[in-house]
């Protein structure tokens, strides 16, 4: 998967791309990552890429030329051709959730745009495929989001998480659609809270109806809407 990111601040990247698993994926051939900035892009002697809004207003908005001078370069010299999905990051999108990010993991190539100041020019938008949030509040840009975005689609890349059933039961698995299970490891009692002792007896069919139990029960508790949901879907699959 090659992921292409439109950003002001390439330097903020810098540790997060070299860290962890994002790190190991490109190591291991399953990530390549490309940055561009407007400013290569900008115009007049400081290379402007922001101008006062018409109309009046506070703040700067980005220059529409700019973005899209800085995205046609990224496809104009994209390995073997391939076009990116451009996706905008702005609070106006849609939400971001795990089904975006199964989706997102399947394009061969993903562009992150991110904006700066107040905003960008409204044109912007004819110019990418979706708009993506990361939930109903404002930053100074997007590339908080863009880095969410990468971790949350590239640990789903094979072979970037070493154990893909991990995945499968984890918070908001496509699978189930709950919150994960309580997890335990040792010490098998800690200031007098124990390890439930279904999970230290070996029964594994009793393992996983607990853990099913548990997931259910706490989503229900801390996230009703994904309960009933989930509920919803496996009545319509007669799982229930």
């Amino acid at each position: 998967m090659r992921v292409d990111v439109v950003t002001l601040f390439p330097e903020l990247f810098e540790g997060f791309i070299k860290t962890s698993f994002v790190g190991r994926a490109q190591t291991g051939g399953q990530l390549a990552v490309r940055f561009r900035s407007p400013r290569d892009f900008g115009l007049g002697k400081h290379k402007s890429v922001d101008d006062t809004p018409y109309g009046g207003g506070s703040g700067m908005v980005m220059r529409v030329d700019v973005l899209v001078a800085a995205m046609e370069s990224l496809d104009a010299d994209a390995p073997a051709g391939v076009r990116a999905r451009r996706a905008l990051m702005t609070p106006q999108g849609v939400p971001f959730d795990q089904a975006a990010a199964v989706r997102l993991a399947k394009e061969p190539a993903l562009m992150l745009v991110c904006g700066r100041y107040e905003g960008f020019d409204e044109r912007v938008r004819a110019h990418v495929d979706e708009e993506i949030s990361l939930g109903d509040f404002v930053m100074t840009g997007g590339e908080v989001s863009a880095m969410a975005i990468i971790e949350a689609t590239v640990r789903l890349l094979p072979g970037v998480l070493g154990n893909e059933d991990s995945t499968r039961e984890e918070s908001h698995a496509p699978e189930t659609g709950l919150l994960e299970y309580p997890q335990y490891t040792r010490p098998p009692e800690f200031r007098d809270a124990p390890v439930p002792e279904v999970l230290q007896g070996g029964n594994h069919a009793e393992i996983a109806k607990w853990r099913r139990a548990q997931a259910l029960a706490r989503t229900e508790v801390r996230r009703p809407d994904l309960a009933a949901r989930a509920k919803a879907s496996a009545k319509a699959k007669g799982t229930t």
